[in-house]
C-alpha cells in the first residue's frame, strides 16, 4: 500500500528545513479517509502510532459520518476534500501521503502539494478542522443552523480551518523561489477567475455557500484577497484569534442573511 517517495532536490530541501524526519509515501490506493485497517501496514514503516480522538461533544448534533469518526477510537487519517495529498502527526515520524489520483499531474504541482503538507506539519498546524475548533465547533454549527445542514456546516468548518492554516503557510511560500514558488503562484492565478465571479454566483444561488467558502478560503494560502463576505478571513486578527474569530465571523455573516 505504501512506498517511500523519491523527492526532487527542492522538495528535499523543504523537508529538511521544516520537518526533516517526515516520511513521504506514495499510496497504491486512493482514499478520502484512510482505512483504519491499514494502520498495521503503516506501523511497519514508522516507529510508533499515537492515535488522536476527540470528545463526542465536539462534533455537534447529527454529525456527518466523516466527522463522527474523529470522535471514535479508530485510527483516522484524512478527510473528504483533502485532495491528492494528506498528512498526519499521529505517527512518529510524521507521514505525508501522496495519492494515486495525482498520477499524470505536472511534477511541479505535485511537488507544491507535498511541500505545502511538509510546511503544515512543521508549523504544527491543526491536522483536521476539529482540532482547530475543538469545543467551539458546536457554536459554529449553531451559528449556521438556519442556513446549512450538518454536512454544510462541516464543509464550512473545513474551509475556515483552511484559511487559518493559509494565513500561516503563505508567509513561507512567499519566500520560496524557483519551481516551487512558480507553482504556488500559478495555482493561485488559476483561482482568480472563479473568485471574481463568486459574489454574483452567491447572490444568484448558482454556487452554494459551502462551495464558495472552500474557494475563497483556498485563495488565502496563495496571498489572494477573497471577495466579500470572506475578506475578513484573510486578516491578522483571524491569524491571532483563530476559532473564536471564525465563529464570530459566521454569526455575523449568517445574521445578515436573515
Amino acid at each position: 500500500m505504501f512506498t517511500e517517495r523519491d523527492l526532487r532536490a527542492p522538495l528535499s530541501a523543504v523537508r529538511e528545513t521544516h520537518v526533516p524526519d517526515a516520511l513521504v509515501l506514495d499510496c497504491d490506493r486512493d482514499f478520502e479517509t484512510l482505512d483504519p485497517g491499514l494502520a498495521e501496514d503503516l506501523g511497519l514503516l514508522v516507529d510508533s502510532l499515537d492515535l488522536v480522538s476527540y470528545p463526542a461533544a465536539w462534533v455537534g448534533p447529527d454529525p456527518p459520518e466523516a466527522l463522527a469518526r474523529y470522535a471514535g477510537d479508530a485510527f483516522t487519517v484524512g478527510a473528504p476534500g483533502d485532495g491528492g495529498v494528506a498528512w498526519t502527526r499521529q505517527t512518529d515520524p510524521p507521514v505525508v501521503f501522496v495519492k494515486p489520483r495525482l498520477a499524470g499531474s505536472p511534477d511541479d504541482f505535485v511537488d507544491f502539494l507535498v511541500a505545502e503538507a511538509l510546511v503544515e506539519v512543521g508549523l504544527a498546524l491543526p491536522e483536521q478542522f476539529l482540532g482547530f475548533f475543538e469545543d467551539s465547533y458546536p457554536d459554529l454549527v449553531a451559528a449556521v443552523a438556519d442556513h446549512l445542514d450538518p454536512a454544510g456546516a462541516y464543509q464550512l468548518g473545513a474551509a475556515l480551518c483552511d484559511a487559518y492554516v493559509g494565513l500561516h503557510t503563505r508567509e513561507v511560500f512567499a519566500d520560496w523561489d524557483g519551481d516551487l514558488f512558480d507553482a504556488w503562484v500559478d495555482a493561485g492565478e488559476r483561482l482568480e477567475p472563479r473568485l471574481t465571479a463568486l459574489p454574483s454566483d452567491l447572490a444568484t444561488g448558482s454556487t452554494a455557500f459551502g462551495d464558495a467558502a472552500e474557494l475563497a478560503c483556498a485563495a488565502v494560502k496563495h496571498g489572494i484577497e477573497p471577495p466579500t463576505p470572506f475578506g475578513a478571513l484573510a486578516t491578522e486578527p483571524y491569524r491571532e484569534y483563530g476559532a473564536d474569530y471564525a465563529v464570530q465571523w459566521a454569526e455575523k455573516t449568517f445574521a445578515r442573511m436573515d
